[in-house]
């Protein structure tokens, strides 16, 4: 804490977004940090990945053939990779693959059964937890994160591959080099029909995304600055109309959340049409639009509302390798939202295949972020909070 031992030390930033803080070339004291070069590089980062991944052995993974359930176990950015995964591989995959998110594994993890552990810094005491539980039972496994970590450590004792992934940013702008791994352990288990090309059309998806939304594009032609200005004073609510797009939603909730310091919202449309679709009616909602005064400057109106923003996976036309996306609960909450004055908006996925449409719901949202903490004069890279929470855990135990 800080010489005052307010709690609230370092902590910068205004309550009120200025758009002219996110216009033109930045420089340090308005990017601080690098976030924006963290996130430009996803695309690099996908292909170093899948480099390290393909010389880390994984190879010895077919070799005892497919397993009966796989675990991706890791916390915040490490365990979407194992949603990712799950997405990919989709409902015709032939095992289960499950998420855990606290330490050790599940206690019916045996030989029979592969574990994969991700933490970007190798010290994640969930994952190092995981590994060496793993390493105890029998199971096959892998762990993936920082070269010359505890975990790296953990992998070798047990004889295990493991994918040494430079950490050159907080894992949260380091998803694509934590989750490309995952997928091809994936692969080489049987579990995701993921080809060459679809990991270098997604790589060049990435790359594309980053020169649409460089910081030297204005707002009107930056697809990043402006979703980040029409959630700017809101409460964002992330809805995705597909397993797909659910992912990306809640991706997009991580990132708002730490990025940009907002309360969010977010889910798949599936679990929206049970009680969430109420918030359209309550009190940030129609209740407030209703209160609008059309004839006001927006500037001046305090009252908070909600803002829409629906990630739309309409799948691929003559893909029959998983279930066409319905659309109409998608189509209806955009209708909902337009009744009642609640403003939305949609992001759509594109791309020949699913990680690709993945990533092209998921890159825009990331820059938008970034943009949001950026126009309040926050640094997306220092989260006192976090920092300060671990501090207090260690400090407790």
């Amino acid at each position: 804490m800080g010489p005052d031992d307010d709690g609230v030390a370092g902590i910068t930033g205004d309550r009120l977004p200025d758009e002219r803080r996110i216009e033109g070339e930045l420089t340090e004291s308005t990017n601080p940090g690098g976030a924006l070069w963290a996130l430009s590089s996803a695309g690099p980062q996908l292909r170093e990945s899948a480099a390290l991944a393909a010389d880390a052995g994984l190879g010895v993974l077919a070799d005892e053939g497919r397993p009966r359930a796989l675990v991706v176990a890791g916390v915040g950015t490490a365990a979407r990779t194992g949603d990712v995964l799950a997405t990919v591989a989709g409902p015709r995959c032939p095992v289960p693959v499950l998420g855990h998110r606290s330490a050790g594994v599940p206690g019916w993890v045996g030989a029979a059964d592969v574990v994969l552990a991700v933490s970007a810094s190798g010290r994640s005491p969930e994952a190092l937890a995981a590994a060496e539980a793993a390493a105890r039972r029998g199971a096959r496994l892998v762990a993936i994160g920082a070269p010359d970590s505890e975990l790296q450590a953990v992998a070798e004792r047990a004889r295990a591959p493991y994918v040494a992934v430079p950490r050159r940013a907080p894992a949260r702008l380091s998803l694509w080099a934590l989750t490309i791994p995952v997928l091809l352990a994936g692969r080489e288990l049987g579990l995701v029909p993921l080809a060459e090309a679809d990991i270098a059309e997604t790589a060049k998806r990435l790359d594309e995304d980053a020169e649409r939304c460089r910081a030297s594009a204005d707002s009107y032609v930056n697809p990043a600055k402006e979703l980040a200005l029409n959630i700017a004073g809101s409460i964002p609510v992330v809805w995705g109309s597909s397993p797909l797009a659910g992912v990306a939603a809640r991706r997009f909730g991580d990132m708002l959340a730490a990025n940009a310091r907002y309360p969010v919202v977010s889910g798949e449309l599936g679990e929206v049409g049970r009680g969430r679709v109420g918030l359209l009616d309550g009190v940030f909602g129609s209740l407030a639009e209703g209160k609008r005064d059309i004839f006001a400057d927006e500037d001046d109106d305090e009252l908070t509302r909600l803002r829409i923003v629906l990630m739309r996976d309409d799948g691929l036309d003559g893909d029959d390798t998983a279930p066409k996306p319905d659309t109409r609960r998608a189509d209806a909450v955009a209708k909902l939202a337009e009744r009642r004055g609640v403003r939305c908006d949609v992001i759509p996925a594109e791309g020949g295949c699913a990680l690709e449409r993945l990533a092209s719901l998921i890159a825009v949202a990331d820059f938008a972020s970034v943009y949001l903490a950026l126009a309040h004069g926050l640094d997306p890279m220092r989260v006192p909070a976090v920092s300060e929470m671990k501090d207090e855990a260690v400090g407790g135990e």
